[in-house]
């Protein structure tokens, strides 16, 4: 286990994780990075006692991943037992399936999702739901984000807040951090810079959220894990995920 609780999302590496051999390449390159931690995201076939071997070797520990939502639903008990060889215990969706994005969809997810949720606890697993700006468009009097909140089994359904994509829809990062209080796991960490009257991503502490209100609402609302994912680099992305670990360890955290 890791004593740090940052770890990188390797979707930020994804055109590094193509093969088996450029997984371990990578993951190497990021436990020299510090990173002692990581979300498993985005990368090409590999097996899973395949990949166990390679975090093993690395000192590097799997802290959750992002699957399908479909795989969740389907294979839910090969699921369990690849996260049970890992020795992780948190998994998210990165995405609603585009099935679901509208008004009676939303409704729908929140309690069709909730039902696979609980399959995967009853596997020791923990469900995240992770935001982009969609959720942000409203039906009647809620945004979509909060159809989920309200609508979702609370014992089950958890977020994982981007904080990005929260300020991109339009929203507080640290409100909606406190807002799902004691239903967030994971926290993804990306920053906002603007060029040109347009948003760009950027590394932690390179933009213009505020870190400091994001980092207390996650102190106080239990978050464990502060996971750094860049979808977009204008450097080299390891580059761009040592400068937010940088960065985030100057802010004070571990």
């Amino acid at each position: 286990m890791s004593e740090s609780r940052i770890a990188a999302q390797l979707y930020t590496v994804r055109e590094f994780t193509k093969t088996p051999a450029d997984i371990a390449a990578t993951i190497k390159k990021i436990r020299e990075i510090g990173y002692e931690a990581v979300q498993v995201s985005g990368f090409g076939p590999i097996d899973p006692e395949e990949l166990k071997k390679i975090v093993d070797d690395n000192e590097i520990y799997i802290c959750s991943t992002h699957i399908s939502y479909e795989r969740m639903r389907d294979e839910t008990e090969k699921v369990i037992q690849e996260h049970h060889l890992w020795g992780c215990k948190h998994t998210a969706i990165g995405s609603m399936p585009p099935n679901y994005r509208n008004e009676e969809g939303f409704h729908r997810f929140a309690k069709e999702a909730s039902e696979v949720a609980k399959k995967l606890s009853a596997g020791g697993l923990t469900f995240s739901y992770h935001n982009h700006s969609f959720e942000f468009e409203k039906y009647g009097d809620k945004i979509g984000l909060e159809i989920l909140r309200t609508e979702s089994d609370p014992g089950y359904f958890n977020f994982e807040i981007d904080t990005y994509w929260v300020q991109h829809g339009g929203g507080d990062p640290a409100e909606w951090i406190r807002r799902v209080e004691g239903r967030i796991h994971l926290l993804h960490l990306k920053d906002m810079g603007n060029r040109g009257g347009q948003p760009i991503m950027t590394e932690v502490g390179e933009g213009n959220l505020n870190w400091p209100a994001i980092l207390e609402a996650a102190n106080d609302s239990g978050v464990e894990w502060y996971l750094v994912e860049q979808d977009t680099c204008e450097r080299d992305p390891f580059e761009s995920l040592a400068i937010s670990l940088r960065n985030l360890r100057a802010m004070g955290l571990k």
